[in-house]
């Protein structure tokens, strides 16, 4: 009776500690091919761009990711993004990322720098929308005066000859 209770009990706290976590990795692997290849982030809009100054993934202001270079690789989940100084206010930055596509449809981003990507304990989830074979759209929640608002990167692909 006492081995029987236990076994409930221990099973009832493995199914009930069941992870929900957004960062999941069960994978989403069709759309990850989708995003497959060398893409530009040809606009970034949120609420109040005109007035607003957001600073995108910790590292620099939303406009500098404007003409940005993404590179992912569906296969192994790496790539590398490359901010290129189109502003005076924006500094160049390169960086090998990991990301995946889990199965809510949302799209997990770790920027490694000079780290292995084991070795990097934060990362971004962001909704990801309008994917197609050229284009796709990541949105971030921001936090604005108190209110949760989006800011939505546009991805195109290259389209090489």
């Amino acid at each position: 009776m006492k081995k029987t209770l236990f076994i409930l009990l221990f099973a009832s706290v493995f199914i009930g500690c069941k992870s929900t976590s957004s960062v999941n990795t069960k994978l989403d692997n069709k759309t990850e091919k989708m995003l497959k290849g060398d893409f530009t982030i040809t606009s970034v809009n949120f609420p109040g761009s005109k007035f607003l100054k957001v600073n995108s993934f910790n590292l620099s202001d939303s406009k500098c990711f404007i003409g940005s270079q993404w590179n992912f690789i569906s296969n192994n989940n790496k790539g590398e993004m490359k901010i290129n100084n189109l502003d005076t206010n924006c500094k160049d930055f390169s960086s090998p990322i990991t990301w995946y596509v889990n199965k809510d449809g949302n799209f997990v981003l770790k920027i490694i720098n000079n780290y292995k990507a084991k070795e990097v304990n934060s990362g971004f989830v962001l909704s990801l929308n309008n994917v197609t074979e050229t284009s796709f759209e990541l949105v971030d929640k921001i936090n604005v005066s108190g209110e949760t608002k989006n800011i939505t990167y546009s991805f195109q692909k290259k389209i090489t000859k």
